[in-house]
């Protein structure tokens, strides 16, 4: 059933991310850019990460938003998941099911390579496409690693490209490396890009359309 698309003064945008610390890495200042969203964080893996889904709680409280965690599997032979199990996971996640902006990976995701970023990218653009959730816009983050040659980098042809204040980066890099714990030398923090880059979509036609010119750089 097609889910009706409400009108609120309120703008709401939903963060669907597969690990915790991606929300800050690749969209932790556009959130605090704008702390007159009500912004919802779901993340799909480690959650019974006792460590790990402290931080993530701790983060999302510092950036302004809810959170909520699933257990899907993330061992590090990334055993593909059931496209049906990742969609599922996502909408027992959402309290809401219509946003005005929801922001999540790309269909090839950041860096060369995570299975869990795809799979979460694909989910959501399914979902969207039949009706379970709803959005104004999706965006997703444009990073490219130029097939592990670099550090991810954000792609300057990318239809936004937010350039971070000093001090929103400078909140964010706290956050990957003290309420996360990753050190200066981490991939975490040298990865935590200062400008902030996403593909935006109003409608699933041109998000297909977009990915059907097959540029890997999505």
């Amino acid at each position: 059933m097609k889910v009706a698309v409400q009108s609120d003064s309120v703008k709401k945008a939903a963060v669907i991310v597969a690990h915790p610390d991606d929300e800050t890495i690749w969209c932790g200042g556009t959130i605090l850019m704008h702390p007159d969203w009500q912004w919802t964080v779901i993340v799909l893996c480690r959650g019974n990460d006792p460590d790990r889904a402290h931080r993530f709680y701790q983060a999302v409280k510092k950036i302004g938003a809810t959170g909520r965690m699933e257990i899907l599997n993330d061992a590090p032979e990334q055993v593909p998941l059931p496209d049906s199990q990742v969609q599922a996971t996502i909408l027992s996640l959402l309290l809401a099911k219509h946003f005005n902006f929801i922001l999540t990976h790309s269909p090839y995701g950041e860096y060369t390579r995570h299975l869990r970023h795809e799979e979460t990218s694909r989910a959501v653009i399914s979902l969207w496409e039949k009706g379970c959730i709803s959005a104004t816009e999706i965006w997703m983050f444009a990073y490219e690693d130029g097939g592990k040659s670099y550090l991810p980098r954000p792609i300057k042809t990318a239809h936004k490209v937010v350039e971070l204040p000093g001090d929103i980066w400078q909140e964010k890099y706290r956050i990957i490396t003290e309420l996360y714990g990753f050190g200066p030398e981490s991939f975490e923090a040298k990865t935590a890009p200062k400008e902030e880059a996403f593909w935006c979509f109003r409608s699933v036609d041109a998000l297909h359309e977009f990915i059907s010119k097959g540029d890997k750089k999505l």
